[in-house]
């Protein structure tokens, strides 16, 4: 248990520190783990609710942080170039992200060409029934692509990793609240991206390139 807290803390601050300069990716983070948390409230109640919430809000506002507000340039802090960082990305780099987000939305169009998702669900009668069928295969998107990027770290690294990427996937809207509620003031005085310096050898995690 110790090492895979352990571990679990490395992967959060490789996280941080790599990839989360920007405060307005930082805020987006911010809104994107409180509707989380609300869609993790509405699993109990109503799952395809749930998963539009996570897809429409929490996604959206998350990866567009990722995509148009994350600079890409040299991190000096780091000293590491963006092509490097996305080889050493444990989770889904902007590649992979795009293929799982290019999944998402296509997924409904599948409805079209057959209600009822080849036996998996009952024919929408209705708007409001077509929604909740949307909502129950971004569900499956959602679960799909958590267990996908698991099952591929158990056999790309190892079994310990796999869980680790999988545990801080499942907490991370708990620990962004955590990391980023200053974000948003910091946001408000003109503060772009995050003050950091250079940090010395025992404070700077060392991240092994995915072979």
């Amino acid at each position: 248990m110790d090492e895979f807290l352990r571990q679990l803390r490395i992967q959060r601050w490789d996280d941080h520190r790599l990839y989360h300069h920007s405060r307005i990716n930082q805020t987006l983070h911010l809104i994107s783990a409180v509707s989380f948390l609300v869609a993790y409230g509405l699993l109990f109640v109503d799952p395809a609710l749930a998963a539009l919430v996570a897809w429409l809000v929490s996604m959206t506002t998350r990866q567009s942080g990722h995509f148009f507000f994350e600079p890409r340039g040299y991190d000096e802090v780091n000293q590491v170039t963006h092509d490097y960082k996305e080889a050493v990305k444990v989770g889904y780099n902007l590649k992979r992200k795009v293929v799982l987000l290019a999944v998402w939305a296509f997924a409904p169009f599948m409805l079209f060409v057959d209600p009822s998702a080849f036996g998996f669900l009952q024919p929408h009668r209705s708007a409001t029934e077509l929604l909740h069928n949307i909502g129950t295969l971004w569900l499956v998107v959602g679960v799909g692509g958590l267990i996908f990027r698991t099952v591929h770290l158990f056999f790309l690294k190892d079994a310990m990793s796999a869980l680790v990427w999988m545990t801080k996937i499942l907490t991370d809207p708990f620990h962004d609240i955590y990391l980023y509620h200053k974000a948003p003031l910091a946001l408000l005085r003109g503060e772009l991206i995050e003050k950091r310096t250079k940090m010395n050898d025992e404070t700077h995690v060392a991240v092994t390139a995915e072979s």
